[in-house]
């Protein structure tokens, strides 16, 4: 895995606890700056990135994405695109 699919990899993390944790806190956690970052490093995927890891990524199909890097994509269901 690269660096940046490792960067990639931690705000996905981030992310999904901010979202758990989200019906609790007060304050709301603010998502908009960890989106920020998953789109910048998005645009710094090389071309060679895998064609599914960019799909998840850029469809915002985070969770997907997720699991994709953590060697997980098995348990990834069918979008409503029609891909996995």
């Amino acid at each position: 895995m690269i660096e940046t699919e490792n960067q990639i990899l931690k705000a996905l993390l981030e992310l999904e606890q901010a979202v758990k944790l989200m019906a609790t806190a007060n304050p709301k956690p603010n998502l908009l700056p960890i989106f920020a970052k998953l789109d910048q490093w998005t645009a710094q995927l090389p071309p060679e990135t895998d064609p599914t890891l960019l799909h998840y990524l850029r469809k915002k199909s985070y969770e997907k994405a997720r699991l994709f890097l953590q060697g997980r994509d098995s348990e990834n269901k069918m979008g409503s695109c029609g891909h996995v």
